[in-house]
């Protein structure tokens, strides 16, 4: 199967998206167990579960990359 142009495009800015997520997320965590090495606090199980919210939506975006860019550019050609 052929993808069209508009589809490459949806596809690659949910690729792009999704790692943004990620980053995102890594990034998050590293600051906070930073912050807390620094303060001399432990680090807490809630918070890093929170944080890592972004980094479990952006590997869901890149597992279902392809059907999520199908329904944009649906969505966008209506």
């Amino acid at each position: 199967m052929v993808m069209e142009a508009p589809e490459r495009g949806a596809l690659m800015l949910i690729r792009v998206i999704a790692s943004a997520l990620i980053g995102w997320a890594i990034v998050d965590i590293a600051l906070y167990c930073a912050l807390c090495k620094h303060k001399n606090v432990p680090i807490e199980i809630l918070p890093c579960a929170l944080k890592s919210i972004s980094g479990v939506l952006g590997f869901v975006f890149l597992i279902r990359a392809k059907s999520i860019a199908q329904w944009v550019s649906d969505k966008l050609d209506e």
